[in-house]
């Protein structure tokens, strides 16, 4: 049994005629009536009851057609959420991201994503870049936005590519003395405590600041670290210290903190979407492309 033969007997069953069923199914009539026959012996029961003039559904038939019509439709809609998976219309999606891709990228990638694509399900996870880089490894998420590293190079068995290039401000409290600098020269942070992300969790980030620093002559003293981009702000609202951080994080909109360009003006921060070599799965493919899309560095 298979389902042309489903197929061939519920249209027989419609029009009671095996020349227009033929016709109907584009076959030709004597392999219409050898399917059907060769159903029926496999089944031991008659389906139809066949004259010279008119052809007519037993009772078994009726049943085995009621049931036929489940059968079909059922395997349409599999045949249908197969097409869908392979598109990646449906299915599921594991994002990791920093927590300076929260005021700016990731809104405008996960809208777009969840237009284009409202059958998958989207799990996101703020991680720290190192964090990130395990779980891709670990299969426990599919992509990541993360920090790149020197040189934008990423581990072997992943794939980077550049969405966003920020560039290093300086976050210091309302009420600070050098709030009011526009803009700020590195080397004036030289004697202030510093609220940084720990270097574990981010050395791109953390290296970056670090050689900025040494650039101006100093060491930032490090008072506090925090291994969330609003927890750091909130500290330094609390003045507990001053920090440099990436420019999208002055999106927070902290009443408390004042963002200010740095001078000389640092090199570009870049950050990249990752994930594992060989990917093959469709809503990673299709994520993939609306970030080229939409996410493009600038």
């Amino acid at each position: 049994m298979n389902l042309e033969q489903l197929r061939y007997v519920v249209v027989l069953a419609e029009e009671l005629h095996f020349g227009r069923t033929a016709r109907r199914l584009g076959v030709q009539q004597p392999t219409l009536s050898q399917q059907v026959r060769k159903l029926e012996d496999e089944l031991g029961v008659s389906l139809f009851d066949r004259s010279t003039r008119e052809v007519s559904v037993t009772a078994a038939g009726r049943s085995f057609v009621a049931e036929a019509r489940h059968a079909l439709r059922h395997a349409e809609r599999a045949r249908a959420a197969a097409r869908r998976t392979a598109r990646g219309d449906v299915g599921e999606l594991s994002l990791g991201f920093v927590g300076s891709a929260v005021p700016e990228l990731l809104p405008r990638l996960l809208r777009g994503f969840r237009r284009a694509y409202p059958g998958v399900e989207v799990q996101v996870r703020e991680l720290p870049s190192a964090r990130q880089i395990e779980e891709l490894f670990a299969g426990r998420i599919d992509v990541g936005i993360l920090h790149a590293l020197d040189e934008g190079a990423v581990p072997d068995g992943l794939v980077g590519e550049e969405v966003l290039r920020d560039v290093l401000v300086a976050a210091l409290p309302r009420r600070h003395p050098l709030a009011a600098s526009a803009p700020l020269p590195t080397s004036a942070l030289a004697d202030e405590p510093f609220v940084l992300f720990p270097r574990a969790l981010g050395p791109a980030l953390h290296d970056r600041v670090t050689r900025l620093t040494r650039a101006a002559g100093f060491e930032p003293r490090v008072v506090q670290e925090a291994a969330h981009m609003q927890t750091i702000v909130g500290l330094v609202a609390a003045e507990v210290g001053v920090s440099i951080v990436p420019r999208t994080v002055s999106s927070l909109r902290q009443p408390d903190v004042e963002f200010r360009r740095l001078t000389p003006e640092p090199e570009p921060l870049s950050m990249q979407l990752v994930w594992r070599s060989g990917e093959t799965s469709p809503v990673v493919r299709n994520f993939r492309r609306l970030v080229g899309e939409s996410g493009r560095p600038r």
